[in-house]
C-alpha cells in the first residue's frame, strides 16, 4: 500500500469517525458571569496550619544537612 493510499483510507475513516461524533451543544444555557463574580468575591479559607508532611519533609532536610554538610551546595544550586 501506498502513502496516498494510506492517506486516502485515513481521510476516509476521520470523516467517517466526525460524522458519527454529536454535534456539541456550543450555547450556553445561562450566563456564567455572575457566578465567576460570586466565586471571586468569596473569601478564601483560612489556613488552619502546616501540614504534617512539611514538617517531615523540613525534618529530612535537615537531617541531611548535618550529616551531609557537602549536599549544602547542591541544595543550593537547586533552588
Amino acid at each position: 500500500m501506498s502513502n496516498e493510499e494510506n492517506n486516502k483510507e485515513m481521510k476516509k475513516l476521520l470523516r467517517q469517525a466526525i460524522a458519527i461524533a454529536p454535534a456539541p451543544d456550543t450555547e450556553l444555557r445561562r450566563d456564567l458571569w455572575p457566578q465567576m463574580l460570586r466565586k471571586l468575591d468569596e473569601q478564601p479559607a483560612p489556613v488552619v496550619g502546616v501540614p504534617w508532611f512539611d514538617w517531615a519533609l523540613a525534618a529530612i532536610l535537615s537531617v541531611v544537612l548535618v550529616f551531609f554538610p557537602g549536599s549544602i551546595p547542591a541544595l543550593l544550586y537547586h533552588l
